[in-house]
């Protein structure tokens, strides 16, 4: 009888300590998921925004064909992106050919001047951090998870009941590198 007792304890504890990570790996990737959500949001809000700015330093800065070419291919493609990884390289790709519209406009003063331009430069640097903080947060709960994921004892349940390792949001190569710009006037 104690036997019998000890094993259905031991039964109980096992398969609640199974339930309890089953739950915890579930919540984990919900974080995730809420956490991809509000980078998505902040780089919905910059694509709203980024017509609008191109269309004012446009017309200032009429002889700056490529700058202009190129935030509106990163834009595209920054729609485009289905997954994490492509949007994070779509990210990059437009953060950088901001960082050359704007580059632009250090050359135009009248420009710098222009009230519409620094309002939406204002909300341009404030979504961009908002995004700066939601990938922090996108990547501590990937790290978070991760971990669960490939430590024992979790690891084994997360193998039995399919939870992989997530990617990280990050910056690729050339990416990193400072933004080089050089302007060729015609």
């Amino acid at each position: 009888m104690t036997l019998e007792l000890i094993a259905i304890g031991v039964g109980v504890v096992v398969l609640l300590w199974l339930a309890l990570t089953y739950n915890s790996f579930v919540t984990l990737r919900n974080r995730i998921d809420n956490a991809w959500s509000q980078i998505d949001v902040q780089l919905k809000k910059r694509y709203a925004l980024i017509p609008n700015l191109v269309e004012t330093v446009k017309g200032y800065a009429r002889y700056e064909k490529s700058v202009f070419e190129n935030v509106t291919k990163a834009r595209s493609a920054m729609m485009t992106a289905g997954n994490v990884a492509d949007k994070a390289k779509a990210d990059n790709m437009l953060t950088g050919a901001l960082k050359s519209l704007f580059a632009v406009a250090e050359n135009y003063p009248n420009l710098k001047a222009n009230e519409n331009f620094k309002q939406l430069q204002e909300e341009l640097s404030g979504i961009e951090s908002k995004i700066a903080y939601a990938r922090q947060f996108f990547n501590d709960s990937v790290l978070e998870y991760n971990t669960k994921t490939q430590t024992v004892p979790s690891s084994i349940i997360a193998g039995m009941l399919g939870f992989h390792k997530k990617d990280y949001f990050q910056a690729e190569g050339n990416e990193r590198a400072p933004v080089k710009v050089s302007f060729d006037k015609m």
